[in-house]
Parts: structure tokens; sequence; C-alpha cells
């Protein structure tokens, strides 16, 4: 009965129920294969039900995270191309928890729209679905807001993930010390922090469009270059995990660069000096910020990741076999710097 009702009052105001159902029905074979045994129920209902393997865990802790993936989703628009910023979505969520340590289990979207359009719906949904089944994480469920009047034209984009690490495997940072190294695992571009001061400069300062290609991005187009989506670094946690590796401490290199995010992780009177960071390939996209927008050393380390999308900490004993492990996973990792006594928590040396 219910799949004849017309709902064409609601749609006449700006809201069609049918065009959402339409479309989530054909990326519902992909969301479906993200499937993990410990799902109880399939998608759709009111709330998604998961339960914990405890036969897997001796003591299970549940680790959350919320993010969205900001005003980067104005270049996907502009580009019309939308299917990577699920990917970004995902892959930050994923490394946000498994600097703690924790295994990606499950992920929930949430969709703010004005107009709920194609191919842009599909995009999307396929993009954190491929992402999900990627990393082993069920997508359990998500939110679509159509609201005319909100958004406009725009659209937000937020996921939340939930992982299981064991209590005694938590990653704290409590354990970085004097000895220890900093191993960087390379990004591939912005992944989703500073797009605010990079669409100033790129549209404002320079007058580029995305379409426009510079012999400085190698080719590319700044839209391509803008969008490259966010890189999961979990892979390699996992095997360092499984081989032992001590990982003393981990920074997902987000809004804030190296200049806040490692901080979090520090014990008091601890601090890294980076002095090799740019033993990693800095991808182009950053030199061409810097230079058109005369940005200062000190804040485009803050501001971007400038080719350092993750950190580890681990002692000198087990540097080798760390760089091993994540470049055997297909990421490009250097140690970029050392840890020591100071009060000074972060050193970027130019």
């Amino acid at each position: 009965m219910s799949g004849n009702v017309k709902s064409d009052l609601y749609k006449s105001a700006g809201v069609d129920i049918d065009l959402a159902q339409n479309l989530l029905a054909q990326v519902k074979g992909r969301i479906s294969a993200t499937r993990r045994p410990e799902m109880l129920s399939p998608i759709g209902g009111f709330g998604g039900l998961f339960q914990i393997d405890l036969a897997k865990y001796k003591h299970p802790v549940m680790v959350s995270s919320i993010d969205g993936v900001g005003t980067k989703l104005m270049i996907a628009a502009m580009m019309q191309k939308y299917d990577t910023v699920g990917f970004d979505i995902v892959n930050h969520c994923i490394n946000d928890i498994s600097v703690q340590g924790a295994e990606p289990v499950y992920f929930m979207d949430y969709i703010g729209i004005g107009k709920l359009r194609s191919p842009l719906y599909e995009e999307v949904l396929g993009g954190i679905a491929d992402a999900c089944k990627a990393a082993n994480c069920a997508v359990l469920g998500g939110e679509t807001a159509e609201m005319p009047g909100m958004y406009g034209d725009d659209f937000d984009l937020v996921g939340v993930i939930t992982g299981i690490v064991e209590k005694d495997e938590i990653i704290t940072g409590e354990k970085i010390a004097p000895g220890h190294v900093a191993i960087g695992l390379a990004s591939n571009g912005l992944h989703t922090n500073g797009f605010s001061l990079a669409r100033k400069i790129v549209f404002d300062i320079c007058n580029y469009s995305v379409d426009t290609v510079l012999d400085e991005l190698n080719g590319e187009s700044v839209g391509e270059a803008l969008l490259k989506p966010h890189i999961c670094y979990y892979p390699a946690i996992r095997e360092a995990q499984q081989n032992k590796i001590a990982l003393d401490g981990i920074a997902h290199i987000t809004g804030g660069g190296l200049y806040d995010n490692v901080p979090r992780i520090l014990p008091e009177g601890i601090g890294v000096v980076f002095d090799k960071v740019k033993s990693l390939p800095m991808p182009p996209i950053f030199k061409l910020l810097v230079e058109k927008g005369n940005v200062s050393h000190q804040e485009a380390y803050r501001v971007f990741n400038m080719g350092v999308g993750m950190v580890w900490f681990v002692p000198k004993a087990d540097e080798a076999k760390a760089l091993e492990i994540a470049r055997k996973n297909g990421y490009i990792a250097e140690t970029v710097g050392y840890v020591e006594t100071s009060d000074v928590p972060v050193t970027v040396v130019e």
C-alpha cells in the first residue's frame, strides 16, 4: 500500500521522497557488499544492529569519531564529480580511530542537501560503499535529509565511524620518549583540510578555475589536484600491530597540520623535531599554494599536511621494520624526525 502512495504536495514543496528511494536502490548492491557477519539487520531499519564478537576480544573498547568533508565539497560541485568525496569521509574517519589502534567495524553517513539530484547521490553513496568495502568496514546505515531553503544548491557530508580495540592495545602516545623516531607516511594532496585557504589562493588570488591545467601540477588541472581522495593508512597500521611493532604513538595529520596534531599525543616535556620532512615527496599543489599565496613556512605546516598524511612514533629498534611494513602496503614512508626532551612540542626545520 505505502509503495503506491504519492507525495505530490511534498514534492511541490521541494522534497521528492520517491526520487530518494529510486536513487538509493541503484547503490544498494554496493552498500550490501560491505556487510559483516556481526550485522543483525539489513540497512533501512530505524537503527543499525551490530553484535560484538566476544570470542574475538577479551576486553573490547569501542572507539568512535565523527567528521565532515568540509569545503572540499565545493570543489566536487565545481567539477560535477562526487565519487571521491565518499572515499574522503570514510578514509578520514578510519584514520582518526586507527591512530588509537582500533579496527574500523561500521560506518554511518549523513547527507544534508537542498535538492536531491542524480548522479550526485549515487556517486557519493557509491564512493562511501567502495571505501568501506576496501577496509572491511560495514555500512550500517545513514540519513539523507533533503531540506530546500536550508542548503540551496549545496550539500554537506558527514561520517560517523565506530571501531574496536583491545583495552591493553590502545595506542595513547604516553610511551613516546627520547630515542623514538618519527616516521612519516606520505599524503597525495590536501586530503580534507585547508580548503578554505586553498580556494582563496587558487580562485581569488590566481583567478584559476578547476579546469586550469598547470605545468606546476605536472599537467593536472587545479580541480584534479585538489580533489584527490584522502588516503586510508589502516592496512599498514594493522600489519604493524600484527608484527608486534611498538607503535607507541600515531598522529593523523589533519586540520592544524604537524603543529597542532602531533602535540595531541605527546607526553608533557616531550618534543619532536621534524628535520627531514622534505625526504617525503611533497605533492606539487602545496608548492603552488605556498608560493602563489605567500604562505609562511609555519602557517603552511599548520594549515596543510604538506605531504605528511600520518606520523608513527616508534623506538629506534623498530624503525627499519616499521618502514618496511609501511612501504610493503603501498605507502611512501620515510623517517622524518626524532623525539627529544623539550618544552617545545613541535619544531619543523625549514
